[in-house]
């Protein structure tokens, strides 16, 4: 009885509700977000010696969560914001943009991949936004 039940079990929990997404994929080409994340929780418990650069790794894992690519590239300025306080004291909370782009090298396995930058400023209290770029190219020139 035991085995048919958990069988049932799985079976009914592997189907979606009605109005339920499934997981997120990045076929929806080239995207831009602005999010805060916060590395404090996630670095909880890590030794010293790990710090920084598990941070770095919780960026890369939480950008695959957020634009569904396995390709995930910190960028200089970013990698160097949360190694700035030194390996031990990485900042609390950091603000992101994560870029969404076509990969240009032909022989890639991904067709897309997303590069992780650093927004300056305090990121307490934002809320993550959708990023368009066009306004973003006529602000810049």
């Amino acid at each position: 009885r035991g085995d048919s039940h958990f069988i049932y079990f799985q079976l009914t929990r592997t189907k979606m509700a009605k109005g339920e997404k499934g997981p997120r994929s990045a076929a929806k080409d080239v995207h831009t977000i602005e999010c805060t994340i916060n590395l404090h929780k996630r670095i909880h418990g890590i030794g010293f010696k790990r710090r920084a650069s598990r941070a770095v790794k919780e960026v890369k894992k939480h950008a695959k969560l957020m634009m569904g690519t396995s390709d995930n590239r910190v960028d200089q300025a970013l990698n160097k914001h949360i190694w700035s306080k030194g390996c031990r004291n990485v900042p609390y909370r950091v603000r992101l943009r994560l870029e969404r782009k076509r990969n240009e090298d032909e022989d890639a396995a991904e067709k897309l991949y997303t590069l992780v930058r650093h927004v300056p400023g305090d990121p307490k209290g934002l809320e993550p936004k959708t990023v368009d770029l066009l306004d973003e190219e006529d602000n810049s020139q």
